[in-house]
């Protein structure tokens, strides 16, 4: 039985290309249901932070831009437009359920320093504390650095790093890990499990999969080896249907789990 069924706090990221359509709208309909089954999930006594990519992806909808901007100031004012409305959204749903949300925004900075991350630990200990449901992305607005080289896999790691999380659930476009680009590759086949990210699976991954998105399984990859380094197991599921973080719980086989250091 998979080790995230006795997790007691979780971070749960979803990224552009799951969250928005390819118009680069906001899917609605997967929205609503993922943060129904979160808020579920929360009744449960767990402690979640969702980390949500879509800033730039959503303002891109609303301002209806056909491509993602190409300058750092085009990215900034998307991504300014786009967080309004994702925790605009989140609040309103999360409160359908009687859920309590609150907006972190973290540059690279806030987190290699060690007094600036031990105020961001202080934080969510706070909002869990209060039962609130911390909703985390990067401060795309401000920190030019985070829009050329960041990604919110990564971001969601050390998120888990420094909280201490149990586990971490990248919710993707594809259902987990394969041996082959499944796209290209007719006989690539799901990696159930994965002991040890090495240099040879990480060869083995590719760049964004999506033109809204800045992820791909090579960031994945990355992000595993933080969060499976710092001790917790991480999965790699399709966020297509948000019921499979229900199948995950109960302990069923789905997606490809990374096992956490501590647990082998």
């Amino acid at each position: 039985m998979s080790a995230i069924t006795g997790a007691k706090r979780i971070v749960v990221k979803v990224g552009t290309s799951t969250l928005t359509h390819p118009s680069g709208h906001i899917n609605i309909r997967l929205m609503e249901k993922l943060v129904k089954v979160l808020a579920d999930i929360k009744n449960t006594d767990r402690e979640l932070v969702l980390v949500s990519s879509g800033a730039i992806g959503v303002g891109m909808g609303k301002l209806g831009l056909r491509e993602r901007p190409q300058t750092i100031p085009g990215k900034q004012a998307a991504a300014a437009v786009g967080q309004c409305e994702l925790m605009y959204l989140y609040d309103k749903y999360f409160s359908e359920y009687n859920h309590t949300v609150g907006q972190v925004l973290l540059t690279r900075y806030s987190l290699d320093n060690a007094e600036s991350s031990e105020n961001v630990r202080n934080t969510f200990e706070s909002l869990f504390g209060m039962g609130a449901i911390p909703v985390v992305n990067e401060n795309d607005t401000v920190a030019t650095d985070e829009i050329r080289v960041g990604d919110n896999d990564t971001l969601s790691a050390i998120v888990a790093k420094i909280i201490g999380a149990d586990a971490l659930v990248i919710l993707s476009d594809i259902d987990g890990l394969y041996t082959a680009d499944p796209a290209k590759d007719a006989a690539a086949v799901l990696v159930p499990e994965v002991r040890e990210i090495d240099d040879a699976l990480m060869a083995t991954a590719s760049g964004a999969g999506s033109s809204r998105g800045t992820g791909g399984m090579l960031t994945k990859l990355s992000a595993g080896r933080i969060a499976t380094g710092a001790g917790a197991d991480m999965y790699i599921v399709n966020g297509k249907n948000p019921d499979v973080l229900y199948d995950l719980l109960e302990g069923k086989a789905v997606g490809t789990h990374f096992i956490g250091r501590e647990t082998l």
